[in-house]
């Protein structure tokens, strides 16, 4: 039983090329459904994976936990038929559970100034560039990697535009305004060089003394935004670096910014992946009926009785 198990996680690293982490996850899901009723490869059906999949989710696992697990089941009984130890895949039928896509957290323009202002205040230039990446993201809507990543010389001042190169090395134009540009010249000339290990050049707007990767990590990005939310009364909970993507993306749709320039500063393949923000919208539509109805300046009156 365990041989099957072994070959196909051979397969899956050497023709699939799956990461450790991957490779890692498929083992744990597929022995946890193999002890399942004590599963043998031989008796996988229908039945027993519908089985497995309810139980956990009586269990109250999440959607996206069991979805997983049910893909790692199906490539493994597709390895199985492969193999001929399955006569036939018996999971055809076995529909994935749906979730509802959650809409995104976003913070108003007010309180993205409220915590850029709070971390410009403080005598400190490692909260100060962080304020310069608030600025850089609301201003542009880079993903988080992006802007920690991003050359120095993406950005044309001149032009207050940022050459980007995003998912799947694809690169895309982003433009600041020149409040942002001006406050990136600022970091550049008066803050930026404080994070210039041993002083020599960086490629990076934002570079690191100790980061591996020469930049300011992730990591740290987000642990200073919490702190910030915390001093400005915001809840940490509803801060991270994508919300403030999501914050530049809504803030566009909520002043009319037409639905295909957002996929193209956001970096979207797809509008679908885009038209989640088109939530922010309801409130302007509901008055926008209500300012426009062809009833709104008739007098209803009560009928009487």
């Amino acid at each position: 039983m365990q041989n099957a198990l072994e070959l196909f996680l051979s397969m899956m690293s050497a023709e699939k090329g799956s990461s450790q982490n991957t490779l890692k996850a498929y083992r744990s899901d597929l022995e946890q459904f193999l002890s399942f009723k004590n599963t043998s490869f031989e008796n996988i059906t229908a039945t027993s994976v519908s089985d497995f999949i309810q139980e956990l989710s009586s269990k109250g696992f999440a959607v996206k936990t069991l979805n997983r697990k049910l893909s790692a089941i199906r490539d493994f009984c597709k390895f199985l038929v492969e193999e001929k130890i399955l006569n036939q895949n018996p999971l055809p039928d076995i529909t994935s559970p749906k979730s509802e896509k959650s809409l995104p957290k976003f913070m108003t323009p007010e309180q993205v100034q409220t915590l850029y202002q709070t971390a410009l205040s403080h005598n400190n230039k490692s909260f100060n560039r962080v304020a310069a990446i608030i600025e850089l993201m609301f201003s542009s809507g880079l993903r988080v990697s992006e802007a920690l990543s991003l050359p120095l010389s993406a950005i044309n001042h001149n032009k207050k535009q940022i050459t980007v190169k995003g998912k799947g090395s694809k690169e895309r134009i982003v433009f600041i305004d020149e409040k942002t540009n001006r406050a990136l010249l600022d970091y550049i000339n008066n803050i930026r060089q404080t994070f210039l290990k041993n002083q020599k050049p960086s490629l990076f707007l934002f570079p690191s003394k100790t980061a591996a990767d020469g930049h300011l990590t992730r990591d740290s990005f987000f642990k200073a935004l919490k702190l910030l939310a915390v001093e400005c009364g915001i809840s940490p909970s509803m801060i991270s670096p994508h919300v403030l993507r999501h914050s530049f993306a809504t803030n566009l749709i909520n002043h009319d910014i037409d639905l295909r320039s957002v996929q193209k500063m956001l970096g979207h393949e797809n509008i679908t992946t885009t038209e989640i923000y088109t939530h922010v919208s309801t409130q302007k539509i509901i008055d926008s009926v209500l300012e426009k109805h062809p009833l709104k300046d008739f007098e209803i009156r009560e009928v009487k009785k």
